[in-house]
């Protein structure tokens, strides 16, 4: 009896010990399958939409003809154009009539004198150089680094780095700083951006003290421009200005100031501007859509077509955004008690702007940029924050 169940116990002991094996094998097997099934079901959500009608529409300029019309007769020296008759005749220190001068059709009789000759062919040369780069280039975000940084990290002696400024404080001109006391926290960053030769002198516990990029529009600089020296340094004269054009003819204020200024002075690239204006047309177009239920067709007769225009604000925002890891936004909110500027007694806002368009972008670029439209998918907008 005993030879006869030690056979039968080694048949069972390998049965149980196969079936188990099986079963562990199967067990494993079922959860591979499951984790796989389970990443295979979870999918990265689909990127946002945009609406084509609306790309389209704010795809378009509106001024391009007109404006390459007045970049053509300017580089023929042609000033007699409507839009450029008030602004050089602002130039004073190039209008002296000659008795001797003979009319032409080109130059002004009373352009006759030779520092306007000094000045000609680099008001030429940078003009011409800027409408050939003028178009719309979706990858120009990340150049802005090259085009903006690399200049002025030469002016304070820093070797270029490829690397984004830590930290940006953008300053905006709102009356709502009155209400604030954010100079500490301004001053704090790495970089502090201000606009348009905003005052800080007896604001500084407001918007602070710290200046490191004066970002303006040339309708500024030309009013600096009629000054003696072309004095354009309410932060001292080592800040560095960098200015977006609003009119070809302000080349020439560039080409008069950037022989006196000791620090840079950096026109920002036409892409650049093309990307911004395409950005807060889509915003504005989108917003009268909504509000009004009128077509896009309409847009353009409630805005002032071809003078719509994004705001120095709005474009300072978008230079931070390309040259920073990280962003931070000051007085560029509104309220009804407040005046329009914190250092001004302006109340009303420009009806060539539209701000309401451009308080969406910031919202979007704060907590979802994959909103933003005409912006390169390789881009990665840095974190930003609105501080009212």
């Amino acid at each position: 009896m005993k030879r006869t169940v030690r056979p039968v116990f080694s048949v069972l002991l390998f049965i149980t010990f196969s079936v188990t094996l099986i079963f562990r094998l199967i067990f494993r097997r079922g959860l591979t399958s499951f984790d796989l099934e389970t990443n295979v079901i979870t999918p990265r959500p689909p990127p946002f939409v945009f609406n084509s009608t609306l790309l389209k529409f704010a795809s378009v300029d509106l001024a391009e003809a007109q404006l390459k019309r007045e970049i053509e007769q300017l580089l023929e020296a042609n000033f007699g154009g409507p839009r450029t008759y008030k602004t050089y005749a602002t130039w004073r220190k190039f209008n002296h009539y000659s008795k001797k001068a003979r009319p032409s059709n080109s130059f002004p009789v009373t352009f006759r004198s030779p520092a306007f000759y000094r000045h000609w062919l680099d008001f030429r040369r940078a003009l011409s150089g800027w409408a050939r780069r003028k178009g719309y280039a979706t990858d120009i975000m990340p150049e802005l680094v090259r085009l903006i940084k690399h200049p002025l990290d030469k002016h304070s002696e820093l070797v270029g780095s490829d690397q984004r400024y830590p930290s940006c404080a953008v300053v905006g001109n709102s009356g709502i700083l009155l209400n604030s006391g954010y100079g500490r926290l301004i001053d704090s960053h790495d970089v502090v951006i201000r606009l348009n030769n905003a005052k800080t002198d007896n604001y500084e516990n407001k918007v602070g003290s710290k200046t490191n990029i004066s970002f303006i529009n040339s309708n500024i600089l030309h009013l600096c421009a009629r000054r003696e020296g072309c004095f354009c340094h309410p932060y001292g004269p080592n800040v560095p200005t960098v200015m977006y054009i609003c009119q070809p003819v302000h080349f020439m204020d560039y080409t008069i100031c950037n022989t006196s200024h000791k620090s840079p002075l950096l026109v920002t690239d036409p892409s650049f501007d093309a990307l911004c204006s395409k950005i807060v047309k889509y915003y504005s177009i989108k917003r009268f859509v909504e509000v009004t239920g009128k077509s896009s067709e309409e847009w353009s007769s409630a805005h002032e077509g071809p003078l719509f225009h994004y705001s120095s604000g709005m474009q300072a925002v978008m230079l931070a955004v390309g040259i920073c890891d990280k962003v931070s936004i000051f007085g560029f909110g509104k309220s009804v008690s407040a005046k329009h500027h914190y250092h001004t007694n302006q109340k009303a806002e420009l009806s060539l702007h539209d701000y309401e368009a451009e308080y969406a972008f910031y919202y979007d670029l704060i907590s979802r940029p994959q909103r933003i439209p005409f912006l390169s998918d390789k881009f990665k907008v840095p974190p930003t924050v609105l501080y009212q």
